[in-house]
């Protein structure tokens, strides 16, 4: 963590970036809350007219709520679509400004490390493999990247969207809420742990990559010493090796991916289970309405996609 605070004059150097980030975070996840509260409005006003309707069995006035509802239906649909327009407008805008501004600190990165490169002796370069310098000014550098554009992004909008959405759902129904986020410890938890898998076999892929650099790196300015003790075959089966090494990790972080998105996948559908049961449950009790349990519904996936 020590190493990051060099980071920091970066994000002085472009905190205008960050800060309109954070005001276009905020307007997003407004216009991403609203929409969910327009379902629940929908859904009663559908559930309301639905028992008028069946009450005025063989009356005219049938017609007359048949209509009514389907303009209705339209307004919500289109004030939705429409809302979802403006957080999508906003959400691009989330990216123009955080997403850049990793984009500048990197260039500024790459810039600082080549300049840095240039002024180190010889004997640092005889010392130290070509591959492991070109994976320090890529690999390592777009790792930095991703720490000061999707990292703050993400975890600025999931602060955001806590502190918004959690106390006006326990405003609607605490129990609920409860148990809507029951499930979100534990995804935490396996995120956490799948995340160090990842990370550890993605630094093993790194380390190969940069031996299999070096190798041909190598290989290359040596061509004609190989040549003149025919040694093109045992070249060829060391290289041969080591990318099949390469290979195989990156088999088997792959592995690891694809177990990931089940793994969230079926986290959400536990608690999109759970809102359903409990509050099927206290729609017969008739605590709430079918529309809340639609609202927390689209909570609950707004919840858990950011965690």
């Amino acid at each position: 963590m020590k190493a990051l605070g060099h980071l920091n004059k970066y994000l002085l150097k472009y905190k205008y970036y960050l800060l309109l980030g954070l005001v276009f975070t905020i307007l997003t996840n407004f216009f991403q809350i609203v929409p969910a509260q327009l379902i629940r409005h929908a859904f009663d006003l559908v559930a309301d007219n639905v028992s008028l309707y069946r009450q005025l069995d063989g009356f005219a006035l049938q017609d007359d709520i048949l209509q009514s509802l389907s303009r209705s239906i339209v307004i919500y649909a289109t004030v939705i679509l429409l809302l979802a327009l403006i957080r999508g407008l906003f959400l691009f805008l989330v990216r123009q400004t955080i997403i850049v501004m990793s984009r500048l600190v990197e260039y500024d990165l790459k810039n600082e490390i080549y300049q840095h490169y240039q002024s180190l002796p010889v004997s640092f370069y005889q010392a130290n493999n070509t591959g492991d310098l070109m994976n320090r000014i890529s690999e390592d550098v777009s790792r930095v990247r991703m720490y000061l554009g999707p990292s703050i992004m993400y975890g600025i909008n999931l602060v955001v969207l806590f502190l918004m959405l959690i106390p006006y759902m326990f405003t609607i129904n605490p129990e609920l809420t409860l148990y809507a986020l029951l499930p979100l410890p534990v995804l935490s938890f396996s995120i956490y742990y799948v995340n160090n898998i990842i990370n550890k076999r993605s630094e093993e892929i790194q380390k190969s990559q940069s031996g299999l650099s070096t190798f041909v790196q190598e290989a290359f300015s040596g061509i004609r010493v190989l040549k003149s003790f025919v040694r093109e075959e045992d070249s060829y089966q060391r290289f041969s090796r080591a990318s099949d090494e390469y290979k195989r990790k990156s088999l088997k972080l792959t592995r690891v991916n694809a177990m990931f998105f089940p793994l969230i996948m079926s986290l959400i559908g536990l608690s999109n289970v759970l809102v359903i049961f409990i509050g099927g449950r206290q729609i017969i009790a008739g605590e709430i309405s079918y529309g809340n349990v639609a609202e927390f519904i689209v909570y609950v996936n707004m919840l858990t996609w950011p965690v």
